[in-house]
C-alpha cells in the first residue's frame, strides 16, 4: 500500500441516495485532513462518533472491497466466501458467475484474481479508517481522560482487531498465531507505509493487545444500537482470536471470557421458535423466526438495514434469500451440502431450516413477506455475532482442556433447545465429544461464516460434498492453498517490502 493511498480515507459514513446499484454514491461524502480532524477532536472527542459510524457502514456497503462486482459487499460477502470454502455450503447453480470462482477454489490460488483482492482491500480499508480515528485521539498509547474519548477509541481498536483477525484467517494457511512464518503487514497508524509482512505471532499478539485495550475502554460504554461494538462483542472477538492462537492458557482464557458473555451479556440463547419457521400452509406461525431482525435477543452485533441503507442486489440477502430480488431467487442460491443435511437427526429443529429436496435455507433465513423474488430494497437485518457461538466456543475450549464435564454441560444447554433426544451427549468423552461439538457448530452456524474459522484452528480436512457443482469428492487438507487466499498481486506490486 502506497502512502498516498493510505491517506485517502473515509472519514464519514457513506450516504446512499437510492437502492438501485447505478445510483449508489461510491465516493466518500466528506474527506477532511488528519490535522483538521485532530484539532477538532482536541476540542470535542465526541466529534469522532460520525467517523465510527463510517466504520460500521463499511461492513455492508457495496464495493468496499475495491471492485464493482456483485460479490463485493463487506463482511457478509466474506462470510459467504468462508462458508463456500468450508464446503458445508455449495452453489445451487452457475448462471451469473458470482462466487463461482471461490466455490471452485480458484480465487484462493490465483493471486491476480478479484476474488482474492476483495477481502484484502475491504479489511485494510476498515483498518486505515480505524487508524484515522485512533491517530486523531492521540495514537495507540494516548492517555485518554474522558469517557467519550475512551468509548470511541475502544470501538476503533476493536474494529481494527476484527479486521486483522479475519485477514490472518483468510491469508494464513496455518490459521493460528504462535509461529514465525510471515503473514500480513500491520499498519498501526496513518503514518505507516509499505510495511513488511509481520509474523503470525506478532499479528495475533497485536490483535489480542488491541482487543484487551478495547475491552478496558468500553467497560462503561452503553451503546445505542447493536451495530456498535460493546465490551461483550469485543470479548467475543477476543475469544475467537485466542481460540485461533490456541495455547493452553488461551483456551483457559476463552472459558473465562465465554462464561462472562453467557452469564452477563444479557443475551439468551436463540429459542427453538426463532430457529426455524413453522408453517401452516404458506403462513409462518412464528414471526420471530427468519434470522432477519436485529432485535432478536440472542443477537449481539449486527446492522439494522432500512430502505435508506440502499442495500439491493449486491448483498448477503440477495445471494442467500429466495424471497429477495436477486441471485438466490434466480437460480444461483447457496444451499446446504447433502451430507451435512442427511446427518442432521429428524428430531432436530435445524433440519427444518432447509427444504427437504432443494436444500434451500428457506425456513432458516427469509424476508418476512415470503414473496418469491419480492424484497427490494433489502430491509432485513444483518447478523455478525450471536450468543450461541460462545456456548459452542466454551464447549470447544473446555474439551481442549480435557474438561469434558464442563464442555458437555454447556453444549447440552444449546442442544436441548434444538432437538428432543440429547441423552447420548452424557456418554461422550475425548475425541468423540470434540467431534460432536464440531458437528453442532456446523449445524448451528450454517450460513453465518463461522465454520471456516473452526476448520482453520482445528486443522480440519474437508471432503467436498456430493452435491458440489465442480469438485465433488475431492479431499482438501486444511492448509491447502485452495482454502487460503494468496496475497494479492496489487499489494505485491505496490509494496516493495513484501517479497
Amino acid at each position: 500500500m502506497k502512502k498516498k493511498v493510505l491517506n485517502i480515507l473515509i472519514l464519514s459514513a457513506f450516504i446512499v441516495t437510492a437502492c438501485s446499484k447505478s445510483f449508489l454514491e461510491k465516493s466518500p461524502t466528506d474527506v477532511i485532513s488528519e490535522k483538521d480532524l485532530a484539532n477538532a477532536v482536541d476540542k470535542d472527542p465526541s466529534l469522532l462518533g460520525g467517523n465510527i459510524s463510517g466504520l460500521y457502514a463499511l461492513m455492508f456497503q457495496p464495493e468496499t472491497g475495491g471492485t464493482t462486482g456483485d460479490d463485493d459487499f463487506g463482511q457478509k460477502a466474506q462470510d459467504i466466501n468462508m462458508d463456500l470454502l468450508s464446503t458445508d455450503m455449495v452453489m445451487e447453480g452457475n448462471n451469473y458467475g458470482w462466487f463461482v470462482a471461490i466455490s471452485r477454489f480458484q480465487s484462493t490460488v490465483d493471486f491476480t484474481s478479484n476474488g482474492g483482492y476483495i477481502p484484502w482491500r475491504y479489511y485494510y480499508r476498515v483498518i486505515m479508517s480505524a487508524n484515522s480515528v485512533i491517530d486523531a485521539l492521540g495514537g495507540n498509547d494516548a492517555d485518554l481522560t474522558t469517557d467519550d474519548a475512551k468509548f470511541i477509541m475502544g470501538q476503533a481498536k476493536a474494529m481494527r482487531a476484527y479486521c486483522y483477525f479475519y485477514l490472518a484467517q483468510l491469508y494464513g494457511k496455518e490459521g493460528y498465531g504462535t509461529g514465525n512464518e510471515p503473514l500480513i503487514p500491520i499498519y498501526k497508524s496513518l503514518t505507516d507505509a509499505d510495511m513488511p509482512l509481520s509474523t503470525s505471532k506478532d499479528v495475533y499478539d497485536f490483535i489480542v493487545e488491541d482487543l484487551k485495550a478495547a475491552i478496558s475502554d468500553l467497560e462503561n460504554f452503553s451503546r445505542t444500537s447493536k451495530s456498535q461494538v460493546n465490551k461483550y462483542v469485543a470479548k467475543g472477538l477476543l475469544s475467537y482470536a485466542l481460540m485461533a492462537r490456541g495455547t493452553q492458557a488461551d483456551w483457559q482464557e476463552v472459558v473465562t471470557l465465554t462464561n462472562d458473555i453467557i452469564n452477563n451479556s444479557g443475551h439468551p440463547l436463540t429459542t427453538k421458535s426463532e430457529t426455524a419457521a413453522i408453517m401452516n400452509g404458506s403462513v409462518v406461525t412464528n414471526p420471530e423466526s427468519g434470522f432477519n431482525n436485529l432485535a432478536t435477543p440472542s443477537w449481539m452485533w449486527g446492522t439494522d438495514l432500512t430502505a435508506e441503507s440502499g442495500v439491493a442486489l449486491d448483498s448477503w440477502w440477495g445471494h442467500m434469500d429466495y424471497y429477495t430480488y436477486s441471485y438466490a431467487s434466480s437460480g444461483d442460491a447457496k444451499i446446504i451440502s447433502q451430507e451435512l443435511y442427511d446427518a442432521i437427526p429428524t428430531d432436530d429443529i435445524r433440519k427444518k431450516q432447509f427444504h427437504p429436496t432443494a436444500l434451500l435455507p428457506i425456513y432458516k433465513l427469509f424476508d418476512p413477506a415470503r414473496v418469491w423474488d419480492g424484497q427490494l430494497p433489502v430491509t432485513t437485518d444483518l447478523l455478525y455475532m450471536r450468543v450461541d457461538e460462545f456456548y459452542l466456543l466454551n464447549a470447544e475450549a473446555n474439551a481442549n482442556l480435557g474438561q469434558d464435564g464442563a464442555a458437555k454441560s454447556t453444549l447440552e444447554k444449546l442442544v436441548k433447545i434444538r432437538k428432543d433426544n440429547i441423552s447420548y451427549l452424557s456418554s461422550l468423552t475425548g475425541s468423540n465429544l470434540k467431534e460432536e461439538i464440531y458437528f453442532q457448530t456446523r449445524v448451528e452456524l450454517w450460513g453465518e461464516g463461522k465454520v471456516y474459522l473452526y476448520n482453520k484452528r482445528n486443522k480440519k480436512t474437508v471432503t467436498v460434498p456430493s452435491n458440489h457443482l465442480f469438485n465433488a469428492g475431492e479431499v482438501i487438507p486444511f492448509n491447502s492453498q485452495k482454502l487460503t487466499f494468496s496475497i494479492p498481486q496489487n499489494e505485491i506490486l505496490n509494496n516493495p517490502n513484501i517479497n
